[in-house]
């Protein structure tokens, strides 16, 4: 089950909206803030947490947890300043400290990072994240020495840290040391397979020894874990070339672009490796569509030009060879490119004339290299004249940038170490292995479900005919659980939330069931589950055939549950969202969305016979319900049922439901 962080949610009063400034109580809404945090809601959380700070700004805490929510949302800058508030307010808040230089790292400040690193250790001179960030930022400022110093400490301290034997194999690496790189490597393979980098570190120098078989295998597990990271089908493509299997590494290329159809250099290698085979045409359309991103690519104008003499498209070729040319005076090679194009054109005076100016370039160069420099375009080419740095920030010869005109490009930088924040108070720790979710619960909202590609029914007859009732001003919608909303959305919530509350608290004995209604739809956006479910408790107990309200309950039980450290807790909660959606599918029995919450919820206990079950109701009374088509999917790919699963997922694809068919790629 997934992990949260250990606070529990507060009663909150129904009849006090948070919003209302002069009634903020602040450890409350710091519970809800904490809550709306582990649940990964950070734009919310951070809604929250302002009202915290505006409440009580003498304190530490909520400025601490708002750079950690805006951590999350790689607002770096942000979080360094926050942690600088909580620090100001608590020079003893260690945990501010960690966090300020983690985000200092990510922002290149690696040696701000390690004063703070270097203060938290004052107070913990053994905390494994302390020490285990401070060695990547020293590896990160080349300090080698001291970063193994670090590293060995590290791992002395906690010797089955995986994390910790990867980024010492990356510093080991670093510092040349290939064989204690490969020992750190199997290390940390040895104690989680499940880490990529390790993988990415071996193949990187296998590959730098020409075992490209050795390096291929290894990249396999970096893909087998990463199954959407662009670059890393790149750099397969580049092993299987290297083992000549260049219908392999074609297949890298084309499914890399159908992941980032945009990617440079994935276009370019497709395009290399076409042209190498013959394929000219699309080797043309590649190096184009390069150019048509980076119109200032010289390699792939060069290339242009040299398929287009091929295809006996002289006029074209010479005209991007004279292109090359005017950018590069004294880049010799493309002069015997453009004589050949004269040649084919019945230019012959031409011919000799640049075959004779490429020469007399050598001629003067090797005579006097620094008064008579080559023009040395590189790789990446967009780069000024006599640039001589890589992307990469390598040094290349002439003859290096020369020999890479008919190969494919190499494989890119090998990563940095992945850094997480992998304290408990961020609620979950992020997954390292790509997981297939199911499609989400159906809710109660303001909010109309999102288009998508396919045709999905959202008919729920009782909340038909509340609408048409007209009990509230604004219309209620059933649709998939939606996380993320901006700030407006939010701040209108919270106002909605003290109107609704006005008008149920001037309403005395005589409360209207759509206004609790309409307040608990509103307290479940804002994740403020805890007063949702006490509205829609106050609903059904006077209203037992309330279908929408079992609905609404259902989820926000199960949102709740979900915050809840203490398992058993959270396994009750569960069962009361399960109960739920039972008695609204007593009430309707043809509810497609109340069966198929009820497989949502068994899914997610991994009781995954009755979970098809449900998903199976759904589908015989919609036959066009991808989502459930989807879900029972990954259903029976959970209890090993291969063919009925892609036959479900092909279905669901069809359907509009785009995850499908990803998974199918990594399954076949």
């Amino acid at each position: 089950m997934k992990r949260f962080a250990k606070y529990l949610l507060l009663s909150v009063s129904i009849f006090f909206p948070i919003a209302v400034n002069a009634q903020i109580n602040a450890e409350q809404v710091m519970t809800i803030g904490r809550n709306v945090l582990s649940m990964d809601d950070y734009m919310l959380a951070i809604q929250y947490f302002n009202q915290a700070i505006k409440a009580k700004p003498y304190l530490a805490d909520p400025y601490f947890l708002r750079g950690l929510a805006k951590m999350s949302l790689d607002d770096y800058k942000g979080a360094e300043i926050d942690c600088t508030e909580a620090l100001k307010r608590n020079k003893f808040k260690t945990e501010a400290y960690k966090l300020r230089g983690f985000a200092r790292q990510h922002l290149g400040l690696d040696s701000l990072a390690i004063e703070d690193y270097n203060e938290g250790l004052k107070h913990d001179p053994t905390d494994k994240y302390f020490l285990f960030y401070k060695g990547v930022a020293q590896t990160t400022l080349k300090k080698n020495d001291e970063a193994l110093q670090t590293m060995n400490t590290l791992l002395r301290l906690y010797p089955r840290f995986e994390d910790g034997y990867a980024a010492r194999a990356s510093l080991n690496l670093q510092r040349e040391d290939t064989l204690a790189a490969l020992d750190d490597v199997e290390k940390a393979i040895k104690l989680n397979r499940a880490m990529v980098n390790p993988y990415l570190i071996r193949a990187e120098i296998e590959s730098s020894r020409g075992n490209w078989d050795v390096a291929l295998k290894d990249m396999d597990e970096a893909v087998k874990l990463y199954p959407e990271e662009t670059g890393f089908y790149i750099n397969r493509a580049y092993l299987r070339y290297n083992t000549d299997n260049y219908l392999g590494a074609m297949s890298d290329y084309n499914y890399a672009l159908q992941l980032d159809p945009k990617n440079i250099a994935a276009l370019f290698n497709r395009a290399l490796l076409r042209f190498e085979v013959k394929d000219l045409i699309n080797a043309k359309k590649d190096f184009s569509d390069v150019l048509e991103l980076n119109p200032q690519n010289f390699h792939a104008l060069y290339n242009r030009g040299l398929v287009e003499l091929e295809t006996k498209e002289y006029k074209e070729a010479l005209s991007d060879f004279k292109s090359i040319a005017g950018r590069y005076p004294n880049f010799y090679p493309v002069y015997y490119a453009i004589a050949e194009a004269e040649r084919n054109l019945g230019n012959l005076k031409a011919v000799g004339a640049n075959i004779n100016h490429a020469e007399n370039l050598v001629r003067k160069y090797v005579a006097n290299p620094e008064s008579n420099p080559l023009d040395r375009p590189t790789i990446a080419a967009g780069t000024p004249r006599n640039a001589n740095r890589t992307p990469d920030g390598e040094e290349e010869d002439e003859n290096e940038v020369m020999d890479r005109f008919n190969q494919l490009v190499t494989m890119n930088d090998l990563p940095e170490t992945q850094l997480s924040y992998n304290e408990k108070i961020k609620g979950r720790v992020q997954d390292r292995n790509v997981m297939a979710e199911p499609e989400p619960l159906y809710t109660i909202s303001f909010n109309p479900p999102l288009k998508s590609l396919g045709g999905v029914t959202n008919y729920f007859r009782s909340l038909d005919d509340f609408n048409r009732g007209r009990y509230i001003t604004k219309t209620l919608y059933l649709a998939p659980l939606q996380t993320g909303m901006d700030d407006s959305e939010y701040n209108n919530l919270f106002k909605m939330a003290e109107n609704y509350t006005s008008v149920i608290s001037a309403s005395g004995n005589k409360v209207r069931p759509a206004d609790l209604l309409a307040r608990g739809v509103t307290y479940s956006m804002l994740k403020n589950y805890k007063s949702a479910i006490e509205d829609f408790d106050a609903i059904i107990e006077n209203n037992k055939d309330f279908t929408i309200a079992y609905i609404a309950r259902g989820v926000a039980q199960y949102e709740y549950a979900r915050t809840q450290e203490d398992q058993r807790t959270a396994m009750y909660g569960i069962a009361k969202s399960a109960a739920d959606f039972d008695a609204a599918i007593r009430l309707d029995p043809r509810l497609i969305h109340g069966w198929f919450n009820k497989g949502f919820i068994l899914y997610t206990q991994r009781d995954y016979s009755q979970a098809a079950e449900c998903f199976t109701k759904a589908i015989e009374i919609d036959p066009d319900f991808g989502a459930a088509y989807y879900n029972r999917g990954l259903c029976y790919l959970s209890s090993g049922k291969k063919n009925e699963a892609f036959a479900d997922l092909s279905r669901a694809g069809e359907l509009g439901v785009l995850p499908s068919y990803n998974i199918l790629k990594r399954m076949k």
